[in-house]
């Protein structure tokens, strides 16, 4: 198989923002975007919130005004992980089309300038990638 570079088309998916429940901390959201975001704060109301939108743009945008936990940079990564995990654990159909991937390299290719969880240009860390990579190992 070939790259995966972007998620789009048939790879739209793999995308935090696609249309899946993902169950975390004992909540369930729309989307691993908006578990994400919620992820960000230990204000339960606010995670209340976050939990009831559909629309992953809008759990980003609002998640860009939350108050970020003092933790926040040691345990973002793993907080991804354990979301992505569950998104493919929980939603069958997503972890068979996940593990049809077989082999490929997947990269969070973007045009928005994201070099940690993606690729820009050319330039970035992938950690996007990388966990889907491994979370497809896991459940191999």
């Amino acid at each position: 198989m070939s790259d995966i570079k972007g998620f789009k088309g048939r790879y739209k998916f793999l995308s935090n923002f696609y249309d899946s429940v993902v169950p975390y901390e004992g909540r369930k959201y729309k989307t691993a975007e908006a578990a994400f975001q919620a992820a960000k704060t230990h204000d339960e109301k606010i995670k209340d919130t976050f939990e009831l939108i559909y629309n992953p743009a809008n759990a980003k945008r609002f998640g860009r005004a939350v108050e970020l936990r003092g933790d926040w940079a040691d345990v973002k990564d793993s907080i991804m992980y354990n979301i992505v995990l569950s998104k493919f654990t929980h939603n069958t159909h997503l972890r068979d089309k996940l593990l049809d991937t077989g082999d490929s390299y997947i990269e969070e290719t973007n045009s928005w300038g994201d070099t940690y969880w993606g690729v820009c240009k050319g330039k970035g860390h992938n950690k996007m990638g990388k966990i889907l990579m491994r979370v497809r190992d896991e459940l191999r």
